[in-house]
């Protein structure tokens, strides 16, 4: 069938992007006609609080990207729903994740159904934020009314889905259907590098154990419990060093402070820069344990790129993360404190269960296929 996804993809850079392209081509891997319409503008700059929305590697091949969408601009709304709406394809994806872009979505979805062949489905990461706003309220309604069908990739998400219909008094009997299909692992980012490559490739000592954390820095991720969780465990673990790779979206200064008040300047190695994808299996590869120490959470693509990489990986039992991170099998899904924090990295690193945990993840991991995710649409779209 003919697919148009509309979402952030190339140029943009970050997670999102990177999962629209790979979710369009295992579309293509099975034989559909596909469109990816991206923006001409994501984000008013004052919105943006990274150095740059865009990626500096290259285009990404054997895709078709387009850019359409202005997400400030209603007469690109317009537009664009008309352009979608005569196109006719079978399937619109609308990519969501926050209510900013819920006004675009919602009415270019409206107007395209009135070809009365093209079904709506919403791709919902975030349905309710981490961060929330009064936007989540006006503008998140007006957006859910406007789909056929929802996939989400955690069953909290689906839940929050559920709260925004309860709200607009839909009934239960009319409730949209939805899917539940779990992130897909990223299987794109190449090779896994030993240890000793990707120590020599970053600079670091071989001798040394690593804890990874990784991705934007922003509040809800709790890398301010995880230092403290380390200074707890210092002592006991005198090899252990945190990596803090990922662009700062908030003050990095208080996390500075803090690592110095915990002792830890000796301990702690700050990479303050977007990771490109070429560099994710260096700091994968460092890695002993990948750490979420999230407060929030629905689902993390970090957690699909430990899988590929096959590391065991930390995460707090928040959101969807303790559906997919088994708790003592394939690493941690504790609670959001430092002290049960402190307890799980403690009891990785001194009963070594990296070679039990790795073993497990070798065998689950399959269970993250992307035709999983294809299959989830087209349930939800109604096809047998």
């Amino acid at each position: 069938m003919k697919i148009i996804l509309l979402g952030t993809a190339y140029p943009y850079r970050g997670g999102l992007a990177t999962f629209n392209e790979r979710l369009a081509r295992q579309f293509v891997s099975e034989g559909h006609e596909v469109e990816v319409w991206t923006f001409t503008l994501q984000y008013p700059s004052f919105l943006f609080p990274g150095k740059t929305q865009y990626s500096t590697e290259e285009a990404p091949k054997g895709l078709v990207i387009r850019r359409e969408l202005n997400s400030c601009n209603p007469f690109n709304w317009l537009r664009v729903g008309r352009a979608v709406m005569k196109a006719a394809p079978e399937m619109l994806i609308c990519c969501y994740w926050m209510a900013f872009f819920a006004p675009a979505y919602g009415l270019i979805s409206r107007i395209t159904k009135r070809n009365g062949k093209t079904k709506c489905i919403a791709l919902v990461h975030n349905m309710l934020p981490h961060e929330p706003s009064i936007l989540d309220k006006l503008f998140a309604p007006y957006f859910v009314k406007s789909q056929d069908g929802f996939v989400a990739l955690s069953e909290s998400v689906l839940k929050d889905i559920e709260k925004i219909e309860i709200t607009n008094h839909q009934s239960p009997i009319t409730n949209k259907p939805k899917a539940f299909s779990p992130h897909p692992i990223y299987d794109h980012y190449g090779e896994r590098m030993t240890k000793k490559e990707a120590c020599k490739a970053l600079g670091l000592s071989v001798e040394k154990q690593y804890m990874l954390f990784f991705g934007l820095v922003r509040a809800y991720k709790g890398l301010d419990l995880l230092l403290d969780a380390f200074d707890q465990i210092k002592e006991q673990l005198p090899d252990l060093q945190l990596i803090i790779a990922g662009e700062f979206y908030e003050d990095e200064d208080k996390y500075r402070k803090q690592i110095e008040a915990n002792g830890l300047t000796e301990r702690v190695v700050l990479r303050n820069e977007f990771i490109p994808d070429a560099d994710l299996r260096k700091y994968f590869g460092v890695a002993d344990l990948i750490v979420q120490p999230y407060k929030s959470a629905t689902q993390s693509g970090v957690t699909q790129v430990a899988f590929h990489f096959e590391k065991p990986m930390l995460v707090t039992n928040v959101g969807g993360l303790g559906e997919i991170v088994h708790d003592h099998q394939m690493g941690y899904a504790c609670e959001p404190k430092a002290e049960a924090i402190a307890e799980a990295i403690r009891d990785y690193f001194t009963n070594n269960r990296q070679e039990a945990y790795t073993a497990y993840l070798q065998k689950e991991k399959t269970r993250y296929a992307w035709d999983k995710m294809t299959k989830a649409f087209s349930t939800v779209k109604g096809e047998n």
